[in-house]
C-alpha cells in the first residue's frame, strides 16, 4: 500500500480531534483581574470536565476532547502569566491604563491595555501586543504616537491617562 493511502487513513480517523489552541510567542502580561479571569475559566473547564466524566460511558466524547483541549490552553496561560502591576500613572501608558486618544479627524475613542486573554476589542480591552497596543505602550500624556494598522497608519494623541 502506497504511504499516502495511510496517511489520509490516518488523517480521516483523527477529524474527530480538534486542533490544538495556538499559544502566542510573546510574553504573557497579565492586569490583576486578568488573571482572576484566567483563574475562573480553568475552574469553569475543571467543572464541566468533571461533569461530562461523571456522565461515564452517556458522556459527549466530542465535547469532552474539546474541554480537555481548553483546559491544556487555558492550563498553559496561567501558568505563564505574569501578573503585572497596577497602572499608577497618569503621564505615561502602561498595561492596565485606560487611555483616551484621538485620531485626525478628533474622534476619541478609550481603550484599557490588558493581557492577550483579556482582550475584547468590543468592551474597549485591547491587547497590549496588538498594533493599536503597541502604539499607546509607553505614550505619554499629549503624545502622537503613530498607529500601525494594516487599514494604513494613523496619527493618534493620547488626551488622557486613567490608571487602574
Amino acid at each position: 500500500m502506497s504511504r499516502a493511502f495511510v496517511n489520509e487513513d490516518n488523517a480521516a480517523a483523527q477529524t474527530d480531534q480538534p486542533v490544538e489552541r495556538q499559544v502566542s510567542a510573546q510574553p504573557n502580561y497579565v492586569t490583576p483581574a486578568g488573571i482572576g479571569q484566567l483563574q475562573d475559566k480553568v475552574a469553569q473547564l475543571q467543572a464541566q470536565h468533571a461533569e461530562q466524566l461523571a456522565l461515564g460511558d452517556q458522556a459527549d466524547k466530542q465535547q469532552l476532547v474539546n474541554l480537555e483541549r481548553d483546559l491544556r490552553y487555558f492550563l498553559q496561560r496561567l501558568q505563564s502569566a505574569q501578573v503585572v502591576p497596577a497602572a499608577t500613572s497618569n503621564k505615561k501608558v502602561q498595561i492596565g491604563s485606560w487611555v483616551t486618544y484621538a485620531d485626525e479627524h478628533g474622534t476619541e475613542r478609550r481603550v484599557q491595555l490588558v493581557g492577550e486573554d483579556q482582550a475584547a476589542a468590543a468592551k474597549g480591552l485591547i491587547n497590549w501586543g496588538s498594533p493599536l497596543g503597541r502604539a499607546l505602550l509607553g505614550a505619554q500624556l499629549n503624545d502622537e504616537v503613530l498607529w500601525q494598522r494594516p487599514a494604513g497608519d494613523q496619527l493618534i494623541e493620547v488626551i488622557r491617562i486613567e490608571p487602574t
